[in-house]
């Protein structure tokens, strides 16, 4: 397995979907080495191994290769996943096994979306919210014990809010979406994208 470490996120061509951090007030952070084992292991969990093989089932193999562990020495993500490129798990955000499954999760549904949507196109803000949500959704990350660690409290509608807060926060970091663009995006393809749940048959 190949895997490359650096000082910060590369320079690349084009949009890259990041996960966003809400933030915790906690710094404490894994080890790289620890960080690399966390992704080696993750590779195992039931929702990856699904994920790889519907993307390999759709003519677009991720191989172990295509995901790099990095210190990126960035203040609002997490990780990310770039077109041609693969993903990219900050260790320097990580501070659990859990944490890296869900990254792994969800960006790997950004690239299940990248590979099978017709014409996808990362600097389309309707396209990237599209995925957002769908990514936000099915990946649990909304699970009302996460919103709970992030100090969210509300239980009723908590879910749809958080898919639609976290959806926000990243398509605002694409360069191509301001404020305005991302916020009508997101509302746009809402309800189609959120009860989009390929290549599930239902929502995890």
């Amino acid at each position: 397995m190949s895997w490359m470490d650096g000082s910060g996120v590369p320079e690349i061509a084009g949009v890259e979907a990041a996960s966003s951090s809400d933030a915790r007030g906690d710094n404490r952070h894994m080890p790289s080495e620890d960080c690399v084992a966390g992704i080696n292991s993750a590779l195992q969990h039931s929702t990856v191994r699904f994920l790889r093989e519907q993307m390999e089932k759709a003519g677009c193999p991720v191989l172990p290769r295509m995901i790099r562990a990095m210190n990126c020495m960035s203040t609002n993500h997490n990780g990310s996943y770039g077109s041609g490129l693969g993903i990219t798990v900050c260790c320097d955000h990580m501070r659990s096994q859990d944490e890296i499954n869900q990254l792994l999760i969800h960006e790997l549904i950004h690239a299940y979306d990248d590979c099978v949507v017709k014409n996808m196109d990362w600097k389309n803000c309707a396209h990237h919210a599209c995925s957002e949500i769908r990514a936000n959704h099915l990946s649990g990350d909304c699970h009302y014990k996460r919103e709970l660690l992030r100090g969210f409290m509300k239980i009723r509608g908590h879910e749809q809010e958080c898919v639609k807060r976290r959806a926000l926060m990243s398509v605002k970091n694409n360069p191509y979406c301001s404020g305005t663009a991302a916020k009508d995006a997101v509302e746009s393809v809402w309800d189609i994208c959120y009860n989009d749940t390929r290549p599930f048959d239902r929502v995890p």
